[in-house]
């Protein structure tokens, strides 16, 4: 029996926490393989992390799920022809698309999720609208076969339940206690609903600088994909 592939490709500047979460996760899948790519199977650099030994992206013929992990290299991933060829590739052979936090603007550039229920990071899910997406604030949106997580943690639920549909919920359970996965955060600002004015105000300060080109390249990116429909 071959065995079940799924591919993580990385891009610079990725969040390494959007992959490695779910990689932990999904690497506990009895007869799967898990395979991350960068384009050429360059180094890449995490916030002060080094990934290192990667496949390259376009010499992987093909995969049964697709994980496209987000970061603040999301805008110039999207913008980068030649990467989003070869996710646009994998993508159409895959049984599963999927994506943790901004990797769903990806997967939107590459023209999957026109009409499809999808998540993203909170600061940035409205970006997915100019790909004719439909906006999903749960931590963890379905639709159909594209399972997409929110924010950068979320990546762990989001794995879970890629989990449970790949190899049903006994084994998830059994991977979820062996991971020791009882998440208890001690503080309840996790999400804008949550979080206090003052620290909502102070994180969408910090986050107001990348706003303006990241919509730009949306808005390129959307534009060019409904050209070529």
């Amino acid at each position: 029996m071959s065995k079940l592939q799924i591919v993580i490709p990385l891009y610079p500047d990725v969040t390494h926490l959007d992959f490695t979460g779910p990689h932990q996760v999904l690497s506990r899948l009895p007869n799967a393989e898990i395979v991350v790519a960068s384009m050429g199977g360059v180094d890449i650099e995490a916030e002060g992390l080094t990934f290192s030994n990667l496949a390259d992206l376009a010499k992987v013929e093909r995969c049964d799920v697709l994980c496209v992990p987000g970061g603040l290299g999301t805008t110039d991933a999207m913008l980068d022809e030649a990467f989003m060829a070869q996710v646009r590739r994998l993508g159409l052979g895959a049984k599963y698309l999927t994506s943790v936090c901004t990797g769903s603007l990806i997967l939107a550039a590459a023209g999957f999720l026109k009409g499809k229920r999808a998540a993203c990071h909170w600061a940035w899910r409205d970006l997915l609208v100019p790909f004719g997406a439909i906006v999903d604030e749960s931590r963890v949106a379905r639709d159909g076969n594209i399972i997409t997580g929110g924010g950068v943690t979320a990546g762990l639920d989001f794995a879970f339940v890629v989990l449970a549909e790949l190899a049903g919920e006994t084994v998830a359970k059994s991977i979820q206690l062996g991971l020791e996965y009882a998440p208890s955060p001690p503080f309840a600002s996790g999400r804008p609903e949550l979080a206090s004015p003052e620290v909502l105000a102070a994180v969408k300060g910090r986050l107001e600088p990348l706003a303006q080109g990241r919509l730009d390249a949306v808005r390129a990116v959307a534009a060019r994909l409904e050209a070529a429909q």
